[in-house]
């Protein structure tokens, strides 16, 4: 996942482009920022000013810069220690809800990582974090509420990169639990991408790791290259590798 309030939180739905005769709409640049507040992205600052009292927002976005700028060096536990900071100024930002609870999945805080990405999908009406979601509830063991949140994610719809994220999250569970046909099923590619995204990558993986765990050689072998054609470096590719010599 990529980090920071200007990585891993939600971009305009028009990508960003405002059309020539509506650049007066456009809110003034806050001229009060200090510090990490200052990189953050405007439409992250005006939406957090919308839902704090006026008194605690100065010193709000000042915590989520910082939340932001150490979750982008990948420190984490900073990370969640600002955000928290954050989330007592402006308990109903959206943005400070989403790095909380990223921040806290990275450091393995799976009930707090839950809490706050609840918070976030309720307060956002977004499905964007449901994979991560559903991944700390395996973590936790909570295989009913793996399957329950997998089959909302396709009740509610998301974009495609969600869908295939759940998708990978979901089969990967079916994979711990003994069940290949079912996870099989879930990631199996109906035809491979000559340009893939990295989550088609990851569905690969998984479809080969379960191919090499029912012993078909040749199609976790066929995966694997195509992997590597995309991606030589891709996470796990040894344990894959190790898979596949072992049949």
């Amino acid at each position: 996942m990529n980090g920071g309030a200007s990585g891993h939180t939600r971009g305009r739905r028009d990508g960003g482009r405002v059309p020539d005769g509506e650049r007066a709409a456009i809110p003034a640049r806050r001229r009060d920022l200090q510090g990490a507040a200052a990189n953050l992205p405007n439409w992250v600052i005006e939406a957090l000013a919308r839902v704090t009292p006026a008194h605690r927002v100065g010193a709000a976005l000042q915590a989520l810069g910082e939340a932001s700028e150490a979750f982008v060096e990948g420190a984490y536990h900073r990370a969640v220690r600002k955000a928290e900071q954050a989330k007592d100024l402006a308990p109903r930002d959206t943005t400070v809800r989403e790095t909380l609870g990223l921040a806290a999945y990275r450091t393995g805080d799976w009930h707090t990582a839950l809490a706050e990405l609840r918070t976030f999908r309720r307060l956002a009406g977004e499905t964007t974090h449901v994979p991560v979601e559903m991944d700390a509830l395996r973590a936790l063991g909570r295989d009913r509420d793996v399957a329950a949140l997998w089959q909302t994610l396709q009740d509610l719809g998301g974009k495609p990169a969600v869908l295939k994220e759940g998708a990978v999250v979901y089969a990967s569970h079916l994979i711990d639990r003994g069940d290949l046909d079912g996870a099989w099923q879930t990631v199996a590619p109906r035809r491979l991408r000559h340009e893939p995204f990295p989550e088609d990558l990851r569905m690969w993986y998984v479809a080969a790791r379960i191919a090499a765990l029912r012993g078909d050689a040749d199609t976790a072998g066929k995966l694997r290259n195509d992997i590597l054609a995309h991606d030589p470096a891709f996470p796990g590719i040894d344990e894959l590798e190790r898979l596949i010599a072992a049949l």
